[in-house]
């Protein structure tokens, strides 16, 4: 009998459980579940510092609060996806949003998107921390595959995923049509085996003897997460 090409059995594994928690709390973030009442008027004002954060997303900019505390409205109970307020400890502040989506148990995947971080929390650890958080949980539980994807024109979307420790898989071409325009899309994701060098990755970087006194990072998590990828997006250098 010809040698049969079968891939490897998993051994052991359950379907994990569906997002049901409702706070993920890190040294300089928490993560609620979005509501009306507890975050919509901060994160909008937050978001009125920068419309461009509206760019690759189906939805938005809102005209005024009423228009985004319609849309949280809509959203805040969905079971896919399941939409986070972010909390920045350091400035005291709801500062942005994240959720869970295309959640499927049964297969073991999970992905992280509908990212919108406003000004003040872009490119801060409490904005690498709330990834982080989301990142552990569902490890945690028992997915097996994490996955990023964004509009492939948006490669600050791109680097962020690769710093985050995403390996490249590809792009759908003409995947969608968003805001009128097209929408080719680029995929990254991370699996279970290669979560616990990532997790010491993050732990790595945000600890607090990685600054300096005045807030500057001596590694970057990009350094730290490289040697882990499978692949890189050869369009960023």
């Amino acid at each position: 009998m010809k040698n049969r090409n079968i891939e490897a059995v998993v051994e052991g594994w359950t379907a994990p459980i569906r997002p049901n928690f409702m706070e993920l709390e890190g040294q300089y973030v928490r993560l609620e579940k979005l509501s009306v009442r507890d975050h919509s008027a901060a994160i909008h004002l937050a978001n009125s510092a920068d419309d461009k954060i509206w760019d690759y997303l189906p939805y938005g900019p809102f005209d005024d609060l009423g228009a985004y505390q319609d849309w949280v409205s809509n959203v805040q109970d969905k079971k896919d996806p399941v939409f986070f307020a972010i909390f920045d400890k350091e400035r005291g502040d709801w500062a942005g949003v994240a959720s869970f989506l295309r959640i499927s148990e049964n297969l073991g995947s999970i992905e992280v998107g509908h990212i919108n971080f406003s000004r003040s929390l872009q490119q801060t650890r409490a904005a690498t921390e709330a990834i982080c958080l989301m990142m552990k949980w569902a490890f945690s539980v028992g997915y097996r595959r994490f996955e990023w994807k964004c509009n492939a024109a948006n490669l600050r979307s791109c680097r962020a995923a690769q710093r985050f420790g995403f390996s490249y898989e590809g792009i759908f071409r003409q995947a969608a049509v968003m805001k009128g325009r097209n929408r080719d899309t680029a995929w990254f994701a991370m699996i279970d085996s290669e979560w616990p060098a990532l997790e010491a990755a993050f732990t790595g970087w945000l600890s607090a003897d990685n600054f300096d006194a005045d807030g500057r990072q001596k590694l970057s998590l990009a350094d730290l997460t490289a040697p882990i990828l499978v692949k890189r997006d050869p369009r960023l250098t």
